[in-house]
């Protein structure tokens, strides 16, 4: 490796005064700095993005509705991991050791997967609420309600931190892998070990959601452009159709489209870690911590894209944003203001 990213030291410990400790990799000054700097913005917007997607959505009456508290506790689930849990991986990949215990390591990991396993479950709900609005979009108010998303909230939250913190804290996840756990041991090192069984229960709890949605944004498209001919075709035989049901469905449509977007994002950003995962795990642990650190980050910048595309495609987010950042919140009546173009 070139030495401008490495220095050309002796070989240095996480922990220098203790014989069972890892093997620390010196990164050079610049390129430690570098890196702090760059995984210190990407907390930053991720905590402050997010933070913003609650508090618009809190705050703001328009926006209490079942979507958008999907989206809200969506924006929690990337607030939370931009909170809890970069921090930790920031310091732990700049300074390629863990300092902070290995309970603490357990933790930091169940608390890392739960919050991503969250993130899947709560586009995978979003998706089912276009697909029942965009065919149905005159029941829709009735059969998906405030009450009902909040109980689809609750069960992406209850089960994404009840599953891995029992598994891993249960030690399911290594069992039947103890002499590689042995192994891999030592002072500095926060490496969770999972069998192959853990693995695939593991993949397909993200595998089936994103295929979930596939199909159903599929379905969802589909439907829609079906639904866009009809309209056409009855414009061309009579006056242009300006009822109710016609807007409502451009509306849902619309709404379709662009709640779409985070979900090919999730796709993109998480495909790469988890086929990586799946490769490590059947083929002995073989891929460099180098490459699976990148694939790693590269998954946890989609918290922090996600604001990104609200502020890009969503109006009301613009608006609601300028309305929090110029303090105008505090306003008696800020809280009822349109935030929807008619």
């Amino acid at each position: 490796m070139n030495s401008t990213f490495f220095d050309n030291e002796d070989l240095q410990y996480c922990f220098e005064n203790m014989n069972e400790s890892c093997y620390k990799t010196p990164l050079s000054s610049g390129l430690r700095v570098s890196l702090y700097i760059v995984l210190g913005l990407l907390v930053i917007f991720t905590v402050g993005g997010n933070l913003m997607v609650v508090v618009s959505i809190v705050y703001f009456k328009q926006l209490h509705s079942p979507t958008h508290f999907l989206i809200a506790s969506l924006a929690c689930a990337d607030f939370g991991l931009g909170l809890t849990v970069l921090p930790f991986s920031t310091v732990r990949s700049v300074e390629t050791c863990w300092y902070f215990g290995e309970i603490f390591c357990r933790f930091h990991y169940c608390l890392d997967v739960s919050l991503c396993q969250a993130s899947i479950f709560h586009l995978c709900f979003i998706s089912v609420d276009r697909y029942v609005a965009v065919n149905n979009p005159l029941i829709y108010p009735i059969k998906f309600t405030v009450p009902v998303s909040g109980m689809f909230i609750a069960a992406a939250w209850i089960f994404s931190l009840v599953f891995n913190f029992s598994v891993v804290f249960a030690g399911s996840n290594d069992k039947g892998m103890q002499e590689l756990v042995n192994g891999l041991s030592c002072a500095g090192s926060c490496q969770i070990i999972l069998n192959k069984m853990w693995v695939v229960v593991s993949s397909l709890l993200y595998f089936i959601p994103f295929l979930a949605m596939i199909a159903l944004y599929s379905r969802i498209f589909a439907v829609a452009k079906q639904q866009v001919r009809m309209i056409e075709m009855m414009s061309n035989n009579t006056q242009p159709s300006n009822n109710y049901s016609d807007r409502v469905g451009r509306r849902e449509r619309k709404a379709a489209k662009t709640l779409g977007i985070p979900v090919i994002a999730f796709l993109v950003f998480w495909s790469p870690y988890l086929i990586i995962v799946t490769i490590d795990a059947f083929l002995n642990f073989i891929i460099p911590p180098l490459i699976f650190d990148i694939a790693v980050w590269f998954a946890y910048s989609n918290s922090a894209i996600n604001p990104l595309i609200y502020s890009v495609f969503y109006p009301w987010f613009r608006k609601a944003m300028k309305v929090i950042v110029s303090c105008k919140i505090f306003h008696l009546d800020c809280s009822t203001m349109s935030l929807f173009s008619e």
